[in-house]
């Protein structure tokens, strides 16, 4: 943690980013760093902790991050979140909260309040469009005999 931390800072006195950092480690080795590269880049998703799930996924060349441990400076946000589980890393460990991030401009409980809304009713609707036709996709899926599951 102390290393995500000491990444942080550094990402926040470069000017390319924001004040987070996430590191994931196996065996007790970093396998891969991240931080926040949104501005930077001019990527929404380049989160920390999204930037070092690629890259640690990359490196294992696999899409879950089996018996590996993710340390980030800040508790996940609802789509760093999403990426973590998706991931399956074996535990995560977080330096500030979301209320203290919140605190500093960083608030995430919009995104919780919209998702508990009818698509219809957010500030950005959700409309559903050609359901029919986007489930012959599934349906690809689930017929397909090798598929990797995930």
């Amino acid at each position: 943690m102390a290393r995500a931390i000491e990444l942080s800072i550094e990402n926040v006195r470069s000017g390319r980013g924001g004040p987070f950092a996430a590191i994931v480690v196996k065996d007790g080795k970093i396998i891969a760093k991240g931080v926040n590269q949104v501005t930077y880049t001019n990527d929404p998703t380049a989160h920390a902790e999204i930037v070092a799930i690629r890259k640690a996924c990359k490196k294992l060349a696999d899409f879950e991050l089996k018996d590996c441990e993710l340390y980030t400076t800040c508790e996940p946000c609802p789509m760093c979140l999403g990426a973590i589980y998706w991931a399956r890393p074996a535990r995560v460990y977080f330096g500030n909260t979301a209320e203290d991030a919140s605190k500093f401009g960083f608030a995430d409980s919009l995104i919780y309040k919209e998702a508990a809304l009818p698509h219809s009713q957010r500030t950005i609707p959700m409309i559903p469009l050609m359901r029919e036709q986007a489930l012959k996709a599934f349906r690809a899926w689930e017929e397909k005999s090798d598929k990797t599951p995930y």
